[in-house]
């Protein structure tokens, strides 16, 4: 980096260290009040990988949330504001609502058809078989591994440039804390970390936004506006509208929508934490949960990047930027120091260290959830499955712990590998969606379409990895004449490698499927049973699934299918089709009184995601759960999950009463 630090390393070991191991006694304490409260045992299975299939709407709301508060994606979308102009922000929020509205649709079919289910590989496997199962196991962790790696790797450089700590040390540091409570706490303390991350997070951004726009170098929306006006006629951006910054019609950010909204559909499809949080969700949460959280997540990459990718614009050739009165160098760009150096110009120290404890919450709160993802298939689908096929819920549990100590060191290292292969943080947020989309539609089918076959499951992802990669090499050379690491991450090889290995499933698997069809019947997900415990009677048994599946219920559900496929769809075509293409075809560069009207929409959205992620899941009951932990009182109801006479109604309160000694 140019630019010195602004903080000290002491700051920086203070937060990633300091924070780490006060979060990790919380979290401990956390889950020792819960179990007593609300008799929820981290040491159970069911607890630990679903957290008892219980959590409420506005709880899986702000988790939904949290799960795109990715550091990479409060750097990444400044850092590419900044290179492409405003239509990024509006790309990038669409990559993150539409896929999590359709995960919505996905979870309620799920507790449908599935409803014992702890990871999206366990239907796989009791659809298709070892085979189809090995291959997912190896896809799954794929994906995981290189979202998780990635997202440390951006962690880190962010870390770096804002306090000076060495790379290596923030790249190890940053997931320990965030396995010690994880291995403690499990999902449940990933849902309520996620909701204290979030909250912080939450606050931190909407002050930067302000703080940004008032700064006296910038001083209005109006100003901001005619600063990056000047910067677009100073610097016009190749490809953009006039070479302006203030307009949809910029084809690098058309591409990297497409790419990354279908690389998105990947990430989430094959992340088995987005589906170990739906089915962690109640009946009557999961559904209202998912979409209200992936309404309100739009608003995060389109506002804050917008702002701070413009506001960086701004402020690059004035004297209180950091490398003034240089411009950023290509590298430091590349790695993300955007973000740092705005913070740092708008509100000094000051801001500096809020972004630091901005980027570890984030990066902390992703980490936790990927951490169970990752242990869960090591646990259940390696350990449970083929190591030792009866295995007790004491060992899956000794399992899981295995899984997130292992899986933390792992990561580490994997984002060192790519630190000293001088892989980029750009790179790698350009390439992700190759190795995670194959597997999109061959995964939504197991669960939706009874007709796909084995044959199809197996071959379909395989064929559409091989091509996607034939494509993305060859496009590299055709483009830049050489296969290298900076050829294989430019935008157009990157593109059509991920087109290619998204959709060249669909066809693959139908054709496959069609050629000797095979129908299959959905009650047999019914087979998957919960994990018995040490003490008591299986959880699953006739009698269970007979309530399970009463007449009310089955017609709640269904109902909740069709909004979900409804919201799905709704959100899809208004946030990529109605929304940026149409504005991309207009040619036209934003006025300052429409520049004004979208900059005040986009502030109104983030104070709605605001309200979403710390107000509602208070309201939502969790004011009176923490009541009763603080108290030292027990619940008789523990769990949300909702009674035959109060289907599609809010869920029932825990009744605290007094402790018996």
């Amino acid at each position: 980096m140019s630019a010195k630090p602004p903080l000290n390393q002491g700051a920086g070991y203070g937060v990633v260290v300091g924070f780490g191991v006060a979060f990790a006694l919380g979290m401990v304490w956390v889950t020792r009040s819960i179990k007593k409260a609300f008799n929820e045992d981290n040491k159970s299975t069911e607890t630990f990988m679903v957290a008892n299939r219980s959590v409420g709407t506005g709880l899986t709301a702000s988790a939904v949330i949290s799960s795109w508060l990715y550091s990479t994606a409060l750097i990444g979308t400044t850092l590419l504001t900044y290179s492409y102009g405003l239509a990024l922000g509006v790309w990038w929020g669409a990559s993150a609502s539409t896929m999590v509205c359709l995960m919505a649709y996905l979870s309620i079919e799920v507790k449908r058809k599935a409803p014992n289910a702890h990871t999206m590989l366990e239907i796989i496997k009791t659809r298709y078989g070892t085979g189809a199962h090995a291959l997912w196991i190896f896809l799954c962790l794929l994906n995981n591994s290189f979202q998780f790696a990635g997202m440390t790797l951006g962690a880190a450089n962010a870390v770096t440039s804002l306090t000076g700590m060495h790379i290596l040390a923030s790249t190890y540091l940053l997931p320990l804390g965030v396995a010690v409570y994880t291995y403690f706490g499990g999902l449940r303390a990933t849902f309520l970390t996620d909701y204290v991350h979030t909250f912080v997070i939450m606050i931190i951004l909407v002050w930067l936004t302000i703080k940004m726009i008032t700064v006296k170098e910038i001083g209005s929306i109006g100003a901001l506006w005619d600063a990056v006006v000047q910067a677009g006629k100073d610097r016009p951006v190749e490809g953009n509208y006039h070479g302006s910054y203030l307009t949809m019609r910029s084809q690098q950010c058309l591409f990297f929508g497409i790419l990354h909204v279908t690389g998105n559909f990947g990430a989430v499809i094959m992340d088995t934490g987005f589906w170990q949080k739906g089915f962690s969700a109640d009946v009557a949460s999961a559904v209202p949960g998912y979409i209200l959280g992936g309404v309100a997540s739009f608003s995060v990459p389109w506002t804050f990047g917008t702002i701070a990718g413009l506001s960086a614009i701004a402020l690059e050739t004035t004297h209180i930027w950091p490398t003034y009165p240089n411009r950023m160098t290509a590298e430091e760009v590349s790695s993300g120091a955007v973000l740092p150096y705005l913070a740092q110009a708008v509100a000094g120290k000051g801001g500096a260290g809020a972004l630091l404890l901005t980027v570890f919450m984030s990066s902390t709160s992703i980490a936790s959830a990927q951490l169970i993802a990752m242990s869960s298939i090591i646990s259940f689908d390696i350990y449970g499955t083929y190591v030792n096929k009866k295995p007790t819920n004491k060992q899956l549990i000794r399992w899981s712990h295995i899984g997130v100590i292992s899986s933390a060191l792992f990561i580490s290292t994997l984002a060192t590998a790519f630190h000293e292969g001088n892989i980029s943080f750009s790179w790698l947020l350009y390439m992700l969606g190759l190795i995670s989309t194959p597997g999109i539609f061959p995964t939504c089918f197991s669960l939706l379409w009874k007709r796909q076959t084995k044959a199809a499951a197996i071959a379909s992802p395989i064929v559409g990895a091989v091509c996607g990669l034939s494509v993305w090499f060859g496009t590299a050379y055709h483009y830049y004449g050489v296969i290298s690491i900076d050829s294989t991450g430019g935008t157009m090889p990157c593109l059509f490698g991920i087109i290619t290995s998204a959709f060249v499933p669909l066809p693959v698997s139908i054709i496959i499927s069609l050629a000797r069809p095979q129908v299959f019947d959905f009650s047999v997900f019914g087979r998957i049973e919960r994990v018995k415990p040490e003490h008591g009677e299986a959880l699953h048994d006739l009698q269970d699934e007979a309530n399970y599946f009463s007449p009310e219920r089955v017609k709640y559900m269904k109902r909740m299918s069709r909004w979900a496929a409804f919201w799905a769809a709704f959100t899809l075509t208004g946030h990529v089709l109605l929304w940026p293409l149409p504005m991309y075809g207009a040619k036209m560069s934003f006025s300052k009184s429409f520049f004004i009207a979208w900059i005040v929409i986009a502030l109104i959205w983030l104070w709605f995601t605001l309200v979403v992620a710390i107000f509602y899941p208070l309201y939502d009951g969790g004011l009176k759960q923490i009541w009763i932990v603080l108290q030292g009182k027990t619940a008789v109801k523990a769990s949300t999950e909702i009674d035959e006479d109060s289907l599609g109604t809010a869920p029932p309160e825990a009744v605290a009463v007094e402790p018996k000694h």
